[in-house]
């Protein structure tokens, strides 16, 4: 179904969309330059796979051939996992150019935050967002994911910003911009890769009916942002501050000596992690993913009902 002039529905999302079923939105980063191949195109067909047992509809977003996708077939999402770092990183200015152009994108938070908003898609589960850079005052190295936060409606469920990132800084900035910060059962802001920062929350949140409510409400008074849901990494799966902290230093290291900056900085830090932590990074990563993608489904499917 096409929705406008680059906008294309799944035909399972528009029937969900049309009927008023729950859907959540995924992002296609992850696929192309979060993991390698095959273990990426398994790991999003996983990801959908929850969110059904869930309750909700999955709507994986990219663009491709310049069109903006609500909703990848498979052979779309193997297309986007074999492509792999060929595929360009999409932020909110390049998806112009991206579709006058006919070419291929992996969306950030950013632009699945867009698309899913254009197409009408409430939430969005991913793994970390995007923040304030540590060394920002000097570089002013901020996601573009904080900015888009701060207008676009668009509940995004995460296990906290990436533990690469200045995470003072980027609470600081969310405050200022007025967008909510969560915490799913905790008060403490969770750090990706572990359950604990040291630093607070807005509000805690102990179940989807509150936070599907705290939306629905966000969202009749009118405010123009979207709100940030924090949940932390299972326990089981949680690394040990010390081993993941010491990988994190000795990556942002490297990445100052080599030069890497702007949007090629989080997926060298995350994939020199995974080197460094011997895998297991990667494998925390995979399972904070698929537990955000259940609470997402089941507070879509709780928003649904009101």
């Amino acid at each position: 179904m096409s929705l406008n002039k680059y906008l294309d529905l799944s035909p399972a999302v528009a029937e969900a969309l049309a009927t008023g079923k729950p859907v959540v939105a995924l992002e296609s980063t992850i696929i192309s330059h979060g993991m390698p191949y095959p273990q990426n195109v398994e790991t999003a067909l996983a990801v959908e796979k929850i969110i059904r047992e869930n309750g909700a509809v999955p709507a994986t977003i990219a663009v491709i051939g310049g069109r903006l996708k609500a909703g990848c077939t498979e052979e779309e999402i193997e297309y986007l996992g074999k492509k792999g770092t060929e595929i360009t990183k999409a932020s909110r200015r390049d998806l112009a150019m991206l579709v006058s152009r006919g070419m291929d994108g992996a969306t950030t938070v950013t632009t699945t935050m867009i698309i899913a908003h254009m197409a009408g898609i409430q939430i969005f589960a991913t793994g970390g967002i995007g923040g304030v850079h540590r060394g920002a005052e000097t570089t002013m190295d901020i996601s573009a994911d904080l900015e888009e936060l701060a207008h676009t409606p668009v509940m995004v469920v995460c296990a906290g910003a990436k533990s690469i990132l200045d995470l003072g800084l980027t609470l600081e900035y969310l405050e200022t911009h007025g967008v909510p910060v969560l915490g799913y059962g905790t008060k403490e802001l969770p750090a990706f890769y572990t359950r604990h920062s040291g630093f607070s929350v807005d509000y805690q949140v102990d179940s989807p009916e509150e936070l599907a409510a705290a939306f629905q409400a966000s969202l009749d008074m009118g405010f123009p942002g979207g709100m940030l849901v924090t949940n932390p990494i299972p326990e089981e799966y949680s690394m040990d501050p010390g081993v993941i902290n010491a990988a994190i230093d000795e990556a942002i290291r490297q990445a100052g000596e080599l030069g890497i900056h702007g949007k090629e900085t989080t997926p060298f830090l995350l994939a020199k992690i995974k080197d460094l932590t011997g895998g297991d990074s990667l494998d925390s990563n995979i399972q904070l993913v698929f537990n955000n993608a259940r609470l997402a489904a089941k507070t879509a499917a709780c928003l649904a009902k009101i």
